[in-house]
């Protein structure tokens, strides 16, 4: 799912937090504040759409970071996290070994289970010609009507780029375009539903942080949020 070495990402799994604050760093902020303000803002977008989280595929789940708000800031009733890293999956089941959630490889998922999947961070790391693969993996997962949250670094934002040169994991990981996502999705029978544009403001700006929902469509935004839906 990220690289065809796994290796790498089985090398990065007991530092991978000091890895990734090397880039977060210039944010001033933590991977946490991050983690919880993507649930947060999908808690808010599936809000008009009477959508309720259920079982949450965390695609790529990595020592799963996301695992604890994904159940208690979305309402997520379980999450299944899979990783083709085994040493992050043994993290992660260490770490949310009493929270109901279970880290698996891939081929353990059952087809047509999950209500929702989430993903961050993770599709940059896939190479290109392995990315319908991935993508329509999680499609298969889904329920009709389940949908596909997926985030992705913003290449239109500089200090995106700058973070991401400054981990180590992310050497070879080649950005994906906010169409380029798009256009991947609907090639694997997803519809999307709409693009949000996320985390304008560092730290030293965080008064500003108000106006984020009113700049969802600026693609200046460190990240992205494609929306999809699983035809019913």
């Amino acid at each position: 799912m990220r690289s065809p070495d796994d290796e790498d990402f089985d090398a990065s799994a007991a530092n991978y937090d000091e890895q990734l604050q090397r880039g977060l760093s210039i944010s001033g902020e933590t991977k946490e504040f991050f983690a919880v303000e993507r649930v947060k803002w999908l808690r808010r977008r599936f809000a008009p759409m009477d959508f309720t989280a259920g079982r949450c595929l965390d695609f790529g789940c990595g020592i799963g970071t996301a695992t604890p708000y994904l159940l208690d800031v979305l309402g997520a009733t379980s999450v299944v996290g899979t990783d083709p890293s085994e040493a992050s999956l043994e993290i992660a089941r260490s770490d949310w070994k009493s929270r109901p959630a279970d880290f698996v490889p891939a081929g353990q998922i059952t087809p047509g289970s999950m209500d929702l999947a989430f993903c961050n961070g993770v599709f940059h790391h896939i190479d290109p010609s392995n990315r319908v693969g991935a993508a329509s993996l999680v499609y298969r997962s889904l329920r009709p009507g389940g949908l596909f949250a997926l985030w992705e670094n913003n290449p239109w934002n500089p200090l995106t780029r700058l973070s991401m040169s400054r981990v180590p994991f992310d050497a070879d990981a080649i950005m994906l375009w906010p169409g380029e996502t798009r256009r991947l999705l609907v090639q694997c029978g997803f519809e999307v539903l709409f693009t949000d544009y996320k985390f304008f403001f560092p730290r030293p700006l965080a008064a500003l942080r108000f106006l984020e929902p009113s700049l969802r469509r600026c693609v200046m935004g460190a990240q992205y949020l494609v929306l999809a839906r699983k035809p019913s």
